[in-house]
């Protein structure tokens, strides 16, 4: 069975903050709380509890044994403040700790346990399968709300409206229109749902003159372009214009309320559809700025000219916006001596340390959106750690959002964009989650393609490394509490990075260097399918960029914000989608069970996911030859005599879902992999 008798065995020990080894896995101030932890049977001498500031503990009482191991209880109340712990485990002379960087000889110095009475993420979140759409680029269902040529002057040049869907996007990308709007998103909506998907999740909507809309014109208002426009009029550019003062249609469509009104209604409807259909919506937040179209600052003149606006912080100084924005200089009026993030002009920086006014208002869009008639599900948070001038101001904010957010709508989620340690912001009264960047999204990259995320850079010596794998995901992974792991947004691709099929090719380059049709060379749909297959076993929310699953190739941004091939799919793929959303959603082991890393070896990994009586083991190998791998279920508690069903298989030219038993034998699965391949097996248990 692999067990040393005289040994401390240490791929027997286990625990978590699952509700299989933390029950509740959440809990309330006031609440008594179990912790188990799980030992080899008859392996130790002795487990303690240790919290912080107390390094010999409490004994643990072994409360349960079976063939294979023993389990350890230690029961505490939770009080009103945050308590970090670990372990220690004896046997004779020998001792160890476990946090959850798991068994280390020294008293650990990171990577505790951590409970935050009263903390809790959603649990519709919890390993939700979600699905981003990049509006413009999804569907066309109404194409009267298309944004037409020459309808405005963005960052200095006309807009175009793309006749062509399948054309790919140009270098000045940000204003081509190809039309998509809310309501092609409502036209595949059965899509979707045939899909899997549980969560939609749509960047930017409101008021903006960008097809990304990170640039927002109007946080109050869904952008008539994608909502709808039942007052029209008014002229594009004429053909000598230099800038937006002749744009007359583009103000009518934009700043009309009759138009304004009519789009938010109709977004109510869309979200009170996606919920009858058991669907969530999440809303992109871009709050750090807004954009220089922005009705505040008024930076083109569109409402000065429209009329029935109060003046733009721009135009004058006695505007009623005017602290909203920091100006370097007093040049009243048309001042362009604002701040802008990252010193760019058409992203004015908001200054919420100068203005309680605007502090407030926002507060209330983010309450305004989650709740009726709208009912959005929550908000993702756009480059949410640089909000604010100070680190102090930025968590005093978040910490306001969250409450006036979770008191609108308890069962709504924030979750934020973020790159590095996120740990800061998830002590529980400030975000939800994250955007899973350095716990998913770069560790399965660089180790199925050994390609950094924007396809900029190569590093070879990560490739197929599985030590490296794990260790840099555990690390990351021990930066978040169990809830906000459970409901981290897990994705290969999004819009600011390259389409991870296109990574497999291993190719560094971008659309300018390299041209749009390098992008599909050379890819891999066996690297692929090992990622959608970490994706859909790994804790957190699968999140799935619109078309990835259609085979949508693309270097990194504007080329990753292809429209989705519809008539033109790759079906296979999406079938292969349908299948992993069906085993991910139909598993509970794999929505909110423990993970347990199995094996490492040359291009490949193997991992388990267990909760009750449902055991998943997952092995990818990256390896250009077939080779046979021993996979150690024992760690997941699976006995010998007892059998595990293979229900995918995958490799470089398909996959397959024919069920096969392996027996157990000598606590390990052998089983026959392909190159380039990755297989799910299931414990036959009821």
């Amino acid at each position: 069975m692999c067990f040393q008798a005289e040994a401390l065995n240490l791929d027997a020990l286990f625990t978590d903050e699952t509700e299989s080894f933390r029950f509740p896995s959440e809990p309330e101030e006031g609440d008594e709380v179990v912790l188990l932890f799980r030992t080899a049977a008859n392996n130790a001498d002795s487990v303690n509890y240790i919290e912080t500031g107390s390094p010999s503990g409490f004994a643990m009482i072994k409360t349960d044994s079976d063939d294979m191991f023993d389990y350890y209880e230690y029961r505490l109340k939770a009080g009103d403040c945050p308590i970090q712990y670990c372990f220690s485990v004896t046997k004779g002379d020998m001792m160890c700790y476990y946090s959850r960087l798991g068994p280390v000889w020294q008293y650990p110095d990171t990577g505790w346990f951590t409970i935050v009475p009263g903390f809790s993420t959603p649990d519709w979140a919890k390993g939700a399968v979600m699905y981003q759409i990049f509006v413009d680029r999804f569907y066309n269902g109404d194409r009267s709300n298309d944004v037409e040529k020459d309808e405005y002057l963005y960052i200095g040049q006309r807009v175009m409206a793309v006749d062509d869907w399948d054309k790919y996007p140009d270098q000045f990308d940000v204003g081509c229109f190809y039309g998509g709007d809310l309501q092609g998103v409502w036209d595949k909506l059965d899509y979707l749902e045939n899909l899997g998907v549980e969560v939609i999740y749509l960047n930017p909507i409101f008021v903006s003159p960008s097809n990304h809309k990170y640039d927002c014109q109007d946080y109050d208002y869904i952008d008539p372009h994608y909502g709808v426009i039942v007052k029209d009029g008014g002229e594009v550019l004429t053909p000598e214009a230099s800038d937006n003062r002749s744009a007359t249609r583009y103000m009518i469509r934009t700043t009309d309320r009759e138009n304004l009104k009519a789009s938010n209604e109709f977004f109510a409807r869309f979200v009170a559809e996606v919920h009858k259909r058991g669907m969530k919506v999440i809303l992109d937040g871009v709050f750090n700025h807004c954009g220089s179209f922005h009705k505040w600052l008024d930076g083109e003149r569109i409402y000065e000219l429209s009329g029935n606006y109060e003046p733009g912080a721009f135009e004058s100084e006695n505007s009623p916006y005017q602290s909203f924005f920091k100006f370097f200089e007093s040049k009243w009026p048309y001042n362009d001596s604002y701040d802008g993030w990252w010193g760019h002009s058409t992203l004015p920086k908001l200054n919420y340390e100068g203005s309680e006014t605007l502090c407030r208002y926002i507060l209330d869009i983010a309450a305004k959106w989650v709740s009726e008639p709208y009912n959005a599900d929550g908000w993702r948070l756009d480059v949410a750690a640089d909000l604010g001038h100070s680190s102090q101001f930025n968590h005093k904010f978040w910490k306001d959002f969250r409450k006036a957010v979770k008191a609108a709508n308890p069962n709504a989620i924030v979750l934020a964009e973020h790159y590095g340690d996120p740990s800061g912001w998830l002590q529980g009264d400030e975000w939800d989650t994250v955007m899973n960047y350095d716990a998913f999204m770069e560790p399965v990259s660089w180790f199925l393609t050994g390609m950094e995320k924007h396809s900029d850079e190569k590093n070879l010596k990560l490739l197929g490394d599985g030590e490296t794998f794990f260790h840099s995901m555990n690390y990351h992974m021990s930066r978040m509490m169990s809830g906000s792991i459970l409901t981290a947004m897990n994705q290969l691709s999004n819009h600011d990075h390259s389409r991870f099929l296109t990574r497999t090719n291993g190719k560094t380059g971008r659309t300018s260097t390299e041209g749009p049709e390098a992008a599909s060379q050379g890819i891999s749909y066996g690297i692929f399918r090992e990622g959608v297959m970490i994706q859909m076993t790994w804790p957190g929310a699968p999140a799935i960029y619109y078309g990835d699953e259609a085979g949508v190739c693309g270097w990194t941004d504007p080329d990753n914000r292809r429209t989705y091939p519809w008539g033109n799919e790759n079906l296979e793929l999406i079938e292969f989608h349908r299948y992993m959303t069906e085993l991910h959603r139909s598993l509970p082991a794999l929505r909110i069970g423990s993970l347990k890393s199995l094996l490492t070896g040359d291009h490949l990994i193997a991992y388990g996911r267990f909760f009750n009586n449902c055991i998943c083991a997952v092995a990818v190998s990256n390896h250009m030859s077939e080779q046979e791998v021993s996979i150690p279920v024992w760690q997941l508690g699976m006995k010998d005599g007892e059998t595990m069903s293979r229900v995918m298989l995958t490799y470089e030219s398909g996959y397959n879902v024919g069920k096969i038993s392996f027996a157990v034998e000598h606590g390990c699965v052998s089983v026959l992999m392909p190159p380039f391949s990755s297989v799910l097996l299931v414990g036959d248990r009821e």
